[in-house]
């Protein structure tokens, strides 16, 4: 548990990533499966993560991006989609999965299944938008813990025009729409924020016990 709590002090939100460290094949794994096991309201996931290494695409995408060095210069960029008008579909899908999965009846799960469909349908597309992008989030933060713990750098990003992101990535025809970014990879050396005291708010100042 030190190491986990020391890994969160170590980490910040990198500002100049060193372009020449790449990420190993297996950490990148460990990472993708950290987003996969992530928390998840009823379990739905109702997102998808476009992990971008093409240089070309990350061109185009730092403009749009405010012209962030990290999503030229980090090892890779992680952007998380949600998708858009979550429904029946995705609900039939998730189900068919836990039936796979845990080799059980549809009939098993009937109770589950109403109770998703009575949630996901009570909302109107606004809040559903709002709803599946939060679920992203709580992926990316996975992402970023792990990221930490394995002392890779990452920045998570709310700054990008996604109505670009979503265009340059074909967003839209896959029923997506990009959420959030998180660039991950190693610190240049140059970067001086690394060498900054994290700022937080103390415990006495946070925590409200009751």
């Amino acid at each position: 548990m030190n190491n986990y709590i020391e890994s969160l002090y170590w980490r910040y939100a990198t500002k100049k990533y060193d372009p020449n460290k790449k990420i190993t094949p297996t950490d990148l794994t460990t990472l993708k499966e950290a987003v996969r096991l992530s928390v998840s309201s009823l379990g739905l996931q109702p997102y998808k993560v476009i992990i971008v290494e093409d240089a070309e695409i990350r061109k185009q995408l730092k403009p749009v991006a405010f012209n962030q060095n990290g999503i030229t210069d980090a090892s890779h960029v992680f952007v998380f989609a949600s998708e858009i008008n979550v429904g029946k579909k995705h609900i039939d899908a998730y189900v068919n999965n836990i039936i796979t999965t845990r080799e059980i009846t549809r009939e098993t799960v009937t109770p589950f299944i109403k109770a998703m469909e009575g949630f996901i349908g009570a909302q109107d597309e606004t809040s559903k938008s709002f709803w599946a992008a939060k679920q992203a989030y709580l992926a990316m933060s996975s992402l970023i813990t792990t990221a930490a713990i394995l002392k890779i750098d990452a920045t998570p990003m709310e700054g990008f025009n996604k109505v670009e992101f979503d265009k340059i990535l074909g967003l839209e025809a896959m029923g997506l729409t990009a959420s959030v970014v998180a660039t991950v990879g190693y610190r240049h050396e140059e970067d001086e924020f690394q060498h900054m005291k994290k700022v937080r708010k103390s415990e006495e100042e946070l925590f409200i016990t009751i």
